[in-house]
């Protein structure tokens, strides 16, 4: 937390230069000073604004129960999960921040460039035709191009001051901004699909393997959403007071952070000599704070191997999981995340019994993946889908 919180003075950002080069000049991860809060500004302000607003919210559950009701619809009762998570989630960004619909041939032109485009994030830089490194900058290239035909055609459209109330989308927020160029609402709206999809959908998929091991905090999150879904009317769908109200929910989100460390370190550079805690950190010292250290020490966390939603009930012990991130480079899209995790298990749990197949198992690549994409054998509930049918 020292390093995080001392981000824009002692420890600037410092990612390796391959990167540098996939993600651009503009991006989030790597602005500094004056760029980083010009950017960072409207990430943030969209999203406070996005988070309660009906229109998300309704967005992020329509899509949700229209994943879970396929698998049925489908006679499917075995899923690959981490590949369903991913999908959900990239049609959620893709929803939320351009207004292209699931059944777009765009979005499966999208999906296939960001899958290559998060690949070359940890090659070698090798940029010849057909390595990892060269397939993510063609990748970058397309998505860019994707996008600014987006913003091309938006301009020329009489309605891009629609905000986010009104039913807009994050995109006619940007266009709304005079003190941004293209390249950086590009930079942003790439940020925002990275952090959304890839992010998102590990987080979700390590719950719902994390669940399969802890029957009795399954039980408990069945119980706190049957409780919601009680309160409701038939097929009304949830607002931000149901979401205020899973506490237990919360509970499990941040215990699989902890446990699941999607993002084992960060990277960060010391530009003086720093002393702490009797060590001394000498200037030009690459640094990487290990997040999974803290979430894993035993000082902090009672067996802390144990996956334990309950833990946090327990408020005479302060707890801080730093899978977002912390200090000025807190990730400005966790409360979407969240939002959108809560409100798919809300269906999940509701809807489907689960087994995890016997030679799947999550392993570091060095990012999270699953050896068999989180195989799942499904068995709808006695109550599935029956008041909640789209």
């Amino acid at each position: 937390m020292f390093i995080l919180q001392n981000e824009g003075k002692l420890f600037p950002a410092d990612y390796p230069k391959v990167m540098h080069k996939i993600l651009g000049k503009f991006t989030l991860l790597f602005a500094a000073g004056d760029l980083h809060k010009k950017i960072r500004s409207p990430i943030v302000s969209i999203v406070n604004a996005s988070k309660s607003n009906s229109n998300f919210l309704h967005c992020v559950e329509k899509l949700a129960l229209s994943k879970i009701v396929s698998w049925q619809l489908n006679y499917r009762n075995q899923v690959a999960f981490y590949i369903e998570a991913k999908r959900f989630s990239m049609n959620v960004m893709l929803k939320h921040l351009l207004k292209i619909n699931p059944e777009e041939p765009l979005v499966s032109k999208i999906l296939e460039n960001f899958e290559n485009y998060i690949k070359g994030f940890v090659s070698l830089p090798i940029n010849i035709p057909g390595t990892a490194y060269s397939k993510a900058l063609q990748a970058r290239i397309r998505l860019s191009s994707i996008i600014k035909d987006i913003i091309l055609e938006r301009r020329n459209k009489r309605n891009i001051n629609v905000g986010l109330v009104e039913g807009g989308d994050m995109l006619n927020v940007l266009l709304s901004k005079e003190n941004l160029c293209d390249e950086e609402m590009v930079s942003i709206l790439l940020d925002l699909l990275f952090a959304g999809y890839e992010t998102t959908a590990k987080l979700l998929s390590l719950i719902v393997y994390f669940l399969v091991g802890s029957p009795n905090a399954l039980a408990r999150l069945k119980e706190e959403h049957q409780g919601i879904r009680k309160s409701k009317k038939e097929k009304e769908l949830l607002n931000w007071e149901d979401y205020k109200q899973m506490e237990f929910t919360q509970h499990v989100i941040n215990e699989a952070s902890r446990c699941g460390n999607v993002v084992k370190f960060l990277h960060r550079k010391a530009v003086a000599d720093v002393k702490f805690k009797g060590f001394v950190i000498p200037a030009g010292w690459k640094v990487l704070p290990v997040l999974s250290a803290g979430h894993l020490d035993p000082t902090l966390y009672e067996n802390p191997l144990e996956f334990n939603p309950f833990r946090w009930n327990d408020n005479s012990t302060i707890k801080k999981v730093a899978a977002f991130g912390g200090g000025p480079r807190l990730c400005p899209a966790a409360d979407l995340a969240k939002v959108e995790i809560a409100f798919f298990l809300h269906h999940l749990v509701l809807n489907y019994r689960w087994k995890m197949h016997k030679d799947d198992h999550p392993i570091a690549f060095p990012y999270v993946e699953f050896t068999k994409g989180l195989l799942l054998d499904l068995e709808p509930t006695s109550t599935a889908f029956g008041e909640q049918h789209p």
